[in-house]
């Protein structure tokens, strides 16, 4: 029997003795359940590759850069032992000072009037005629750096003009330039007595006016003729034989080192390691000499 014929079944019975109506009850309510949440079954697992960590690539070391008016040089720059660690010589030159020939002569103007008021180094102040700065273009794509005037020098105001700067220039013409398409400049701004090499506190003190001559020149290369002013710009202890036959960085110039003129009047066999080094030079230039296939 289904449940609603039972239920009829029931309600005619109730009737039959005599029950007319039914008390209500509170209305239906499903008994509390407490709800349990239960996950899904988890699908199956896939492998997944181990993910490895990102590691940054180091970027390269960043070099002195090249003026953009002349060609990248196949001839590598040698990496200089015994330099300073504090060394600039890897900082460029800066860039946003003025590039016009007449802005850099004001500068080197401005300059020569410091230096020429200059007493740091009171011997060299009471004994000197007169400063000598340097000589020769504002814009130059060479520098040629010697050491300090000699008794000529201090006399004249000039740099490179006794025997040994007559020797200077015949090299400079045998490259195919004049002393006016050049720059000549010394380590030492005064005559040291008795030409005797400059003191390490004489370099220091002229330091900042031979870096900053170079900073308002800018040249492509610096020439450094002797001992003193290759080991004050490149800051090693190298002697000129240890130097020569590389380029060297010096904010991003390329510095050739060779023997000084006074030097080759000693020693005029000396004087074929000067022209081969000269030769060397040229070539990196792309500087071809007369009569040369």
């Amino acid at each position: 029997m289904s449940p609603h014929h039972a239920l009829l079944q029931k309600l005619e019975s109730l009737q039959r003795a005599g029950v007319q109506t039914l008390p209500k009850r509170a209305a239906f309510e499903l008994p509390a359940v407490e709800e349990v949440y239960v996950a899904p079954a988890e699908p199956a697992h896939e492998y997944q590759p181990p993910v490895r960590p990102i590691v940054p690539v180091a970027e390269p070391a960043v070099t002195s850069p090249v003026r953009s008016n002349f060609s990248p040089a196949a001839t590598t720059v040698a990496a200089l032992p015994g330099s300073s660690a504090n060394s600039l010589i890897q900082v460029p030159f800066p860039a946003d000072l003025p590039d016009d020939l007449a802005a850099r002569e004001n500068l080197l103007t401005d300059l020569r009037t410091k230096v020429a008021a200059c007493r740091l180094c009171n011997e060299l102040a009471c004994t000197r005629k007169q400063t000598v700065f340097g000589v020769g273009t504002a814009r130059p794509r060479v520098v040629f750096f010697g050491e300090a005037p000699g008794a000529d020098e201090d006399r004249m105001g000039e740099p490179f003009v006794g025997a040994a700067g007559q020797l200077l220039t015949k090299i400079i013409k045998a490259c195919t330039w004049e002393r006016s398409d050049v720059y000549i400049m010394n380590v030492l701004k005064c005559r040291p007595p008795g030409n005797r090499n400059p003191d390490p506190a004489e370099t220091a003190n002229c330091r900042p006016f031979f870096e900053r001559q170079l900073e308002i020149l800018r040249p492509e290369y610096i020439v450094c003729v002797g001992a003193v002013p290759a080991q004050a710009l490149l800051e090693t202890t190298l002697s000129v034989g240890k130097l020569r036959g590389k380029f060297y960085p010096y904010r991003g110039a390329k510095v050739v080192v060779t023997y000084h003129p006074s030097y080759l009047l000693r020693n005029p066999d000396a004087k074929r390691f000067v022209w081969e080094d000269m030769q060397m030079l040229l070539r990196e230039m792309g500087i071809e000499l007369p009569g040369k296939n």
